[in-house]
């Protein structure tokens, strides 16, 4: 084959431009409920396609609010859980049509862990806390039974909580976790300041460092390592962490300065051992970052935002507020926002040939 640089370069483009293209392709509505919704999950529902849609889409916030959809997003099930109509639902883990856990964000006992197993119509308050410094900040389950929930600091560390069983969490010994920062936090925006992938476990930090700490044996011991995202006050840092292999996406910022553009993401291609600023920013402030199809994306009050190279570079593809995202498959987002708000957009599914392994120019020494 006639090989030319040129060529090369150009076709390159293309292949980006039809990239970002086909992801402006989305439906925005609403739920119906006036709530400033921070979480969302999509998962399967178990058997054939039901008559109404193959998956179940769940998405919690404020004023206790926990909702499902299983037509796709046409309609919308308000969902009640006793004594819980003032809690603040910063994160939901979903697994089909019946079974999920709701996590709220709040100071001591406002800081909760509820399941249902049959689709919201009963609720276990699995877990609470008042110690002092309790805050759950996010979830993140990888099997119905196996999940993590992380809190800011007790007693000057991290606590990162576990269940086995999908019923009882304890917490994960500490003596091997690294001491946090006077002040340093980690964020509950859009409950995905954690993150697992296999045996491996992330979350992301603020405030005095942006920092990110690693598990290899599913949360037993820990390593932490500083990043380049922006921080240096409370309202800044890492605010989402994504993993996929080897690859890490981190993105934040500061929410009281959300049209800063620096500082804002960055991405490891070791396990999250190194991390390089991405070359190309998002649009601002990001508050939920995935990866799924091979593609990153990225949301926050600004707009979102895509990367085909794991977090290197980023194109601004909608200004809608969102606040949180979930990857279905196929390369189907869903998005939640202010004000009930529901965005549904479909990224591109990329092979082999399209994507580029090693985003960035940079090397270990970096």
């Amino acid at each position: 084959m006639f090989y030319n640089p040129a060529v090369r370069t150009l076709v390159l483009s293309l292949l980006a431009l039809a990239f970002f293209h086909s992801a402006l392709v989305s439906q925005l509505g609403t739920t119906g409920v006036d709530a400033n919704l921070r979480g969302v999950s999509v998962s399967k529902i178990n058997g054939s396609q039901t008559s109404t849609g193959k998956y179940a889409v769940w998405a919690s916030g404020t004023k206790g609010t926990v909702l499902r959809s299983l037509d796709e997003g046409k309609s919308w099930q308000q969902i009640k859980i006793s004594g819980a109509g003032d809690l603040d639902f910063r994160d939901i883990e979903s697994f089909g049509a019946a079974l999920a856990y709701a996590m709220s964000s709040g100071d001591g006992g406002k800081s909760r862990i509820y399941k249902t197993t049959d689709g919201g119509e009963s609720w276990t308050l699995q877990y609470t806390d008042k110690r002092a410094g309790f805050f759950l900040d996010s979830l993140a389950c990888d099997s119905t039974t196996h999940c993590f929930g992380l809190s800011d600091p007790v007693d000057g560390k991290f606590l990162i909580l576990s269940t086995g069983d999908g019923q009882h969490w304890t917490d994960l010994p500490r003596d091997k976790m690294p001491a946090a920062l006077p002040t340093e936090g980690a964020f509950a925006a859009s409950g995905t300041s954690i993150a697992v992938c296999n045996n491996d476990v992330y979350f992301g930090t603020g405030g005095p460092a942006a920092r990110v700490f690693h598990s290899n044996d599913r949360g037993r011991s820990w390593a932490v390592f500083e990043t380049p995202v922006v921080s240096g006050n409370a309202s800044s840092g890492i605010f989402s962490i994504a993993c996929h292999g080897r690859h890490l996406v981190a993105v934040g910022g500061d929410y009281r300065n959300p049209d800063r553009a620096t500082g804002v993401a960055a991405y490891s291609s070791d396990q999250g051992q190194t991390w390089h600023l991405a070359d190309k920013q998002p649009g601002g402030y990001r508050s939920s970052v995935h990866i799924a199809s091979g593609v990153a994306f990225a949301v926050g009050p600004k707009g979102e935002d895509s990367s085909p190279d794991y977090g290197a570079n980023w194109k601004l593809t909608d200004n809608v507020n969102l606040n949180a995202a979930a990857p279905a498959p196929g390369g189907i987002v869903w998005a939640v926002g202010p004000g009930g708000t529901v965005k549904r957009f479909q990224l591109p599914v990329l092979d082999s040939s399209q994507h580029r392994g090693q985003p960035g120019n940079h090397d270990s020494s970096e």
